[in-house]
């Protein structure tokens, strides 16, 4: 059902019924329609994925994929907006999976290890407390670091299977491995916090996390396996509970 608010020359509020569930505000003979509001948000992220297929190449060819530092040497660019940091990280981890997946190949090592994953989203909840993130909301960031992880071993353990001669014929360590991964673990918590005000704003992150994801997968070259892993990875970066500074901190 339809209700109209409406205020007179001398400011008085008169209302009316029709057949819309919407709400019309009207104002000094003025009207605004909040189905206006309602689907603006939907109309700016229905946009936001040809937009970004067509801005992302663009801005690649016009910086190049390599940025030349003051002495001389060339450093890689990364993925492009504020997100880029953090997408840069989450993109290396992904990267890593591989490296686990070879080691695990051929082995009685399972992919899911239900037990070492709670002890990394504990040290994770201590690590972030520490720094003045949300606990539970970084362990929801991780714990899709993890399935993203499992996506690409599960995913690399098919193709090798039905393609032998694409398995890896060595077997990485997974002592260093996790060195890695344990490093990964502090500079991505960092950038959880360094992000933390974009990420409250839901539309804003939606926008950079488009643009960082987008760059990133063309950069990295990522295959469709790796882009569904860093799809899932990135899933709750915007999501306002992910982002939510910790209330009960310690430094």
């Amino acid at each position: 059902m339809r209700r109209t608010v409406a205020a007179d020359a001398h400011g008085h509020l008169t209302t009316s019924r029709g057949n819309s569930p919407f709400v019309d505000i009207e104002i000094g003979g003025r009207q605004m329609n909040l189905r206006k509001n309602m689907t603006r948000c939907v109309a700016v992220t229905a946009l936001l994925v040809p937009v970004t297929a067509l801005t992302v190449p663009q801005a690649m060819a016009a910086t190049g994929t390599h940025a030349e530092r003051a002495g001389g040497a060339v450093e890689t660019a990364g993925p492009l907006g504020r997100l880029g940091p953090l997408t840069d990280l989450v993109i290396e981890r992904i990267r890593i999976s591989d490296d686990v997946a070879a080691s695990k190949f051929g082995t009685e090592s399972p992919i899911e290890d239900p037990v070492r994953e709670e002890q990394v989203l504990e040290g994770v909840r201590e690590q972030a407390a520490a720094i003045g993130v949300n606990p539970d909301a970084a362990a929801v960031f991780f714990r899709d670091q993890i399935t993203a992880s499992k996506i690409v071993q599960k995913g690399l353990f098919a193709r090798w299977t039905a393609h032998p001669e694409e398995a890896p014929t060595t077997r990485p360590d997974l002592g260093p491995i996790r060195e890695r991964l344990d490093q990964l673990t502090t500079d991505l918590l960092q950038e959880l916090k360094n992000t933390q005000e974009l990420r409250d704003k839901p539309i804003a992150c939606t926008v950079q996390l488009a643009l960082a994801g987008g760059s990133g997968a063309v950069l990295e070259r990522l295959d469709t396996l790796h882009r569904q892993a860093l799809r899932t990875a990135t899933h709750s970066v915007c999501s306002s509970s992910a982002s939510g500074a910790s209330s009960g901190s310690s430094a």
